[in-house]
């Protein structure tokens, strides 16, 4: 199964291709990091992510994909320009036909750590010890890209039995 996690921000979205196989441990394909220019119009910052992204999409060709949720911000204007760059995310995966998961981070950070308040660093540290690289992805918005990825790769194998359980429960 080959999944693309995402890290939505105006500024900077991270993004990470990582792959499963049966019962061998996640891999990292591939990883980067969208910059949209500070200075250029918001729908120039939007255009650049939507761009890049949906090349990242038909690269790689992700199953699906998982996205960190927005959390509420003291800033709003941070909170709405990350939701903004949200949806273009959203738009682009849509277009490519790839399934997109949420998760809050709080999910993200217990499911890969074990603790829902993880720091930045601890969190870099176990996606490298978890996906067996030389150094931590850098810079974080990448490393919670490859979180959201590997919270994926945990979680969904549960989720979709649950599923398919309650369909064969309406029968």
């Amino acid at each position: 199964m080959r999944i693309l996690g995402i890290d939505p921000g105006l500024d900077r979205t991270g993004w990470a291709v990582l792959e499963k196989d049966g019962a061998a441990p996640p891999r990292l394909r591939a990883s980067g990091l969208i910059h949209t220019p500070a200075g250029a119009r918001l729908e120039k910052r939007l255009s650049v992510i939507y761009d890049e992204l949906a090349a990242v999409l038909k690269a790689h060709a992700p199953e699906e994909a998982a996205i960190e949720e927005v959390f509420f911000s003291k800033r709003a204007d941070t909170q709405a320009n990350t939701t903004h760059a949200r949806g273009v995310i959203l738009l682009a995966c849509d277009k490519a036909c790839v399934p997109i998961y949420p998760y809050n981070p709080k999910t993200i950070k217990k499911t890969i750590s074990g603790s829902g308040s993880a720091e930045k660093r601890q969190m870099q540290r176990v996606v490298q010890l978890t996906l067996c690289l030389p150094a931590p992805l850098e810079p974080d918005d990448v490393a919670d890209a490859a979180a959201a990825g590997l919270c994926h790769l945990r979680l969904a194998p549960f989720a979709k039995a649950v599923a398919a359980a309650r369909e064969k429960a309406k029968c």
